[in-house]
């Protein structure tokens, strides 16, 4: 049994940690602490786990001196992550943190600082590692069927229900999350790190704001209230769904008075909505990544060119393609044959699923089923579990992601390629 305590009760906090350990993993893992600087929102959030008694601490510190946990688990704005994670490895716990692991090269430099003087390491939990379709990529790729990659063109696209969410929420403020390329992307980065088992050298990046932020005559301060409410397809009645009501209309006046329907043309947005990167890597291959994040529908496309042939993979779920989503592999090699993967969701099986027994793929939960495998493997297995596709990440793998989005923010302000040793290096990680 892993006594956990949780600092930060958002929405990713409270749904994807807080209520599947007081459920799904009430049988490996005690929560028994919850920190929040909106101590409301943290009531809140263990009453609607259905465990009210759980203690809700007033300080972070006084909660791990009190419970003296295994673990302390970090889903805080991803800007507070530092200040949590370097505290708790002072205090000489171990880490799992929500990804991205930090927001800047400052902050990165001080969790692995903390890393090698404690002796104590952190976990950052990327959801995408476990998704059935993306650990596909990631066996094909290893069976060498398309050889070395030698190149990847990478598109990413948010709808206007997904990527209009980030630019009403504390995302859109460069100081909480240092852009879409940090908090996003990370996840994005950290796959094409993970399925070429590379690390990026080099970056280059262009961005643009031009969809979102203060572009619209007719806006506002935030949706209540607002007077243009009737004629703005981006409208969100927060009162409408009884998690936001009581999370976060409900918790406004307290802590940090976060407002959660902030207008997404807002004057205090400063982060790009559309951005195009390119990225060289050790082992030399080059990529192009491009993410849009007001597109029409959501999903994304992938490119493989390698020695021995070319791997596209497709992934449209919404707007066009709501009812019949496409998500499928396509390999072509060099004598004129095509090899097709097509997949439904929740029909497929991968070797990360062996054992799981205790989840049912009928229900497997949020992410196409990644984030109750994830849970399951972090939280579940024992010590010394194989982990042949090297999915649980430490912090060199979350180093790393945002490395590529701390690069691309320096290279759009000082309009230049930035090499990742400028501010990462080997010996920058504990032994």
């Amino acid at each position: 049994m892993k006594r956990v305590v949780l600092v930060g009760t958002g929405h990713r906090g409270t749904q994807a940690y807080l209520m599947p350990m007081t459920s799904e993993l009430k049988d490996c893992v005690e929560l028994c602490g919850v920190y929040d600087i909106n101590k409301k929102r943290a009531h809140a959030a263990v009453t609607l786990a259905n465990q009210p008694d759980t203690p809700v601490f007033d300080d972070f510190d006084t909660m791990l001196d009190t419970v003296k946990p295994d673990v302390v688990v970090v889903t805080t704005r991803d800007c507070m992550h530092c200040e949590y994670i370097v505290r708790a490895l002072d205090k000489g716990y171990d880490v799992i943190s929500e990804k991205p692991l930090t927001t800047d090269e400052k902050m990165l430099a001080k969790i692995l600082e903390a890393e090698k003087r404690t002796g104590h390491r952190v976990r950052v939990t990327f959801n995408l590692r476990f998704m059935p379709l993306y650990i596909r990529v990631k066996e094909i790729l290893q069976s060498g069927i398309i050889g070395d990659v030698l190149s990847i063109h990478y598109e990413w696209l948010l709808d206007t229900s997904h990527g209009a969410d980030y630019f009403r929420r504390w995302h859109a403020e460069r100081k909480n999350s240092g852009s879409l390329l940090i908090h996003k992307s990370t996840h994005h980065f950290d796959l094409m790190n993970w399925w070429l088992d590379d690390e990026p050298e080099a970056v280059n990046a262009f961005g643009t704001q031009r969809f979102y932020g203060p572009h619209r005559e007719h806006r506002s301060v935030r949706c209540t209230g607002c007077p243009y409410a009737n004629e703005c397809e981006f409208y969100f009645d927060m009162a409408a769904d009884p998690f936001y009501k009581t999370m976060y209309a409900e918790t406004e006046d307290d802590g940090d008075h976060y407002i959660r329907d902030q207008c997404v043309f807002g004057d205090r947005i400063d982060i790009e909505d559309s951005v195009s990167v390119s990225v060289k890597y050790k082992k030399g291959c080059v990529a192009s990544y491009s993410l849009t994040a007001h597109s029409p529908t959501e999903g994304m496309k992938i490119v493989f060119n390698g020695t021995k042939g070319r791997m596209e993979l497709s992934r449209l779920e919404s707007g066009y393609h709501e009812d019949d989503p496409i998500k499928d592999i396509k390999i072509y090699n060099r004598m004129n044959e095509l090899i097709t993967y097509k997949f439904k969701e929740g029909s497929m099986t991968t070797q990360t699923m062996t054992g799981m027994s205790h989840l049912s793929k009928d229900n497997l939960g949020g992410h196409g089923g990644s984030d109750p495998v994830m849970r399951a493997m972090i939280f579940r297995a024992p010590a010394g579990t194989p982990d042949p596709l090297h999915q649980l990440a430490d912090t060199r793998a979350g180093a790393y992601s945002i490395a590529i989005g701390i690069a691309s923010n320096i290279s759009m302000r000082e309009h230049r390629q930035v090499q990742i040793s400028e501010f990462l290096n080997e010996d920058d990680f504990a032994k």
